[in-house]
């Protein structure tokens, strides 16, 4: 007999070892009904709390990811806009760069046919000025008739010298304030010297034309006749030691050739700008000479600028070819570093886009598992312990009749 005492009333009663057995039975059988409703409550808080912090990290994780996705897109745009601003911008450089340059061409390419068309008015003028000298021969061809009819022979080639020497001055101050005209006196050379040296230079000094004159005549009765050529090598050496481009040979030698008195002959085919005229051209001549050596001079001057404007314009081409082909190199640099970080991008998206399905089944199986946790039950946990299943029978029967009796 084992004595039991009451925790209520603390009375003590015996009990036999089947009823002690009983008791002790129904005491573990309700401490451990007690115990697994703890432990069912806990583990279904505990369940409970774990879905709920696997879900805000969930949805962290996908909101986080989601503003990712969203800032490269952004990116991703914002970069296609500058890049097809920097083109924008590049080509409308190009463009107005060009476009100045086809003007400033144009601009050119006008003033160079200004100045063909002023040349040919120019050759023309000289032409007429030309022919106008040319009408004044007659006279003075009779006129020198008449002066060789009254001269000696000593008189004849000093007078002739004389003559064109007072012709050269008559006019000096008007058409030739600074050209230098002078007898040539200058023998330390060669021995040999020329009758008159003709230059003259333009306001920077700078010589532009300068000639050699002799001046050659004989009278009729002179036994022996002298041609004009027998001067060509003589006046061609004294022009070269003397430094001058021209040699012109005044002459009234062989006054019946009909090549001589046609008007001025040019000897260059046996002497380098030789040329052979009567008096009577002897002033045309030296401004013949002169106008066209200005005009060379000018068209020099005008010939340098218009290269040196070639030259800028080659200059610019080339510039502009280096510009296009520096600016394609750049525009190629930039679309394959543009493509490249769009591949980068697709894939950085493409790899979120995969945690983030990945994260969405996460959630589905967390899900499952929350509904498995609720889904758990008594029948459940005691499906394959009948022992267990048995226990919990009774139990329920027992609080079925304490609610029956309550």
């Amino acid at each position: 007999m084992a004595e039991i005492k009451c925790p209520k009333c603390g009375e003590v009663f015996q009990v036999d070892e089947s009823g002690y057995a009983q008791i002790v039975s129904q005491v573990r059988d309700a401490e451990f009904q007690r115990e697994l409703k703890e432990r069912q409550v806990a583990l279904v808080e505990s369940r409970e709390a774990e879905i709920k912090l696997a879900q805000a990290e969930q949805e962290k994780t996908i909101a986080e990811r989601d503003q990712e996705i969203t800032a490269l897109k952004a990116q991703l745009a914002n970069a296609e806009t500058e890049k097809k601003l920097a083109v924008t911008e590049a080509v409308s450089a190009s463009e107005k760069e060009l476009t100045e340059k086809s003007a400033e061409i144009t601009r050119l390419q006008g003033d160079i046919q200004l100045q063909k068309q002023e040349t040919e008015l120019k050759t023309q003028s000289l032409k007429e000025e030309y022919a106008g000298m040319l009408r004044l021969k007659d006279d003075q061809i009779e006129q020198l008739k008449d002066f060789k009819a009254k001269q000696s022979t000593k008189m004849v080639g000093e007078s002739l010298e004389q003559h064109c020497n007072d012709e050269f001055n008559k006019i000096r101050m008007t058409a030739f304030p600074n050209a230098y005209f002078e007898k040539d006196n200058d023998t330390s050379v060669s021995g040999s010297k020329g009758d008159f040296i003709f230059r003259e230079a333009d306001e920077s000094g700078t010589e532009f034309i300068s000639i050699m004159f002799e001046m050659k005549n004989e009278r009729d009765e002179t036994a022996t006749k002298h041609k004009n050529e027998d001067f060509f090598k003589e006046l061609d050496k004294d022009r070269k030691e003397k430094g001058c481009e021209y040699a012109v040979l005044v002459s009234l030698l062989e006054a019946d050739s009909e090549l001589y008195n046609s008007g001025i002959v040019d000897v260059s085919y046996k002497y380098e700008k030789m040329y052979v005229i009567r008096p009577q051209l002897f002033i045309p001549m030296i401004t013949l000479l002169r106008n066209a050596a200005l005009n060379s001079l000018k068209y020099q001057r005008e010939l340098a600028i218009i290269r040196n404007q070639q030259i800028d314009i080659r200059n610019f081409e080339d510039n502009m070819n280096a510009f296009k082909e520096a600016s394609a190199k750049n525009y190629r640099i930039a679309n394959e570093k543009f493509n490249s970080a769009i591949e980068e991008i697709d894939k950085a998206i493409a790899r979120l886009e995969k945690v983030k399905k990945d994260l969405q089944s996460s959630e589905n199986n967390i899900r499952l598992a929350n509904d498995k946790a609720d889904s758990l039950s008594i029948r459940k946990l005691t499906k394959n312990a009948p022992s267990v299943k048995d226990m919990f029978d009774e139990l329920e029967v027992e609080r079925r009749k304490d609610e029956e009796e309550v």
